[in-house]
């Protein structure tokens, strides 16, 4: 192609990297979900690109475990089993309690007026999707607070995986109002700046998004 760059926010970006980032963005979003085959000429002709960005940004995805080779052409969005599951959370519960913390440290008072901010969409939010979409926000808020660019970075690299979990766990019964109730106490420990409750707080939210996450595993 004629174009060798696609700008991003104003900043040009080689094609395999932009069509690396467009193609973890729709994983993070559930445009692409667990099972899905991802084929090189629809991507490319979805995203305007030749198939050699696609090529070089599928390769990222499968040495990341993010995708797997399918029967036949194309490759498939991995599906996580219990296990890997198991292992996510137990991870998520670590970087999420030290986050709080730290948040509970160094968090503005700006900073907290947005979990607020986000807290109340989240409990406004009309589809479970959307609730997903406001609640990986609020997350990122929150690392974003804790003022450490490393615990940031592992973030990053949690999302890539929590996007192959598939159906939120805001879709299972009183998860929502659990949640919303977890929300409030964690912005508050935010605020009066109490680190020892806000991690703690942290760690057992997502103890409560594994349960529910197991439930929907299990059927339920």
């Amino acid at each position: 192609m004629a174009v060798d760059k696609i700008t991003d926010d104003g900043e040009g970006l080689p094609l395999g990297e932009a069509t690396f980032r467009a193609l973890r963005e729709a994983l993070r979003s559930g445009i692409y979900k667990p099972g899905d085959r991802l084929r090189e000429e629809e991507v490319a002709e979805r995203l305007k690109v030749s198939r050699t960005p696609v090529r070089e940004a599928f390769g990222r995805l499968v040495s990341k475990g993010l995708v797997v080779p399918g029967l036949g052409r194309g490759l498939i969005v991995r599906r996580l089993d219990q296990t890997d599951v198991v292992e996510l959370y137990a991870m998520r519960e670590i970087l999420e309690g030290a986050a709080a913390r730290l948040a509970a440290k160094h968090a503005s008072a700006p900073e907290v007026d947005a979990l607020r901010d986000l807290e109340e969409g989240f409990e406004k939010a009309a589809t479970s999707d959307e609730m997903a979409r406001l609640n990986r926000l609020f997350h990122e808020c929150i690392f974003a607070a804790s003022r450490n660019r490393y615990l940031d970075g592992a973030l990053q690299e949690l999302q890539d995986a929590i996007a192959l979990l598939g159906r939120t766990t805001f879709s299972v019964d009183a998860r929502p109002v659990a949640a919303f109730r977890e929300h409030r106490e964690l912005i508050e420990a935010i605020a009066l700046q109490d680190a020892d409750k806000a991690d703690a707080l942290a760690r057992a939210h997502i103890r409560e998004s594994l349960r529910a996450r197991l439930k929907i595993m299990q059927g339920g």
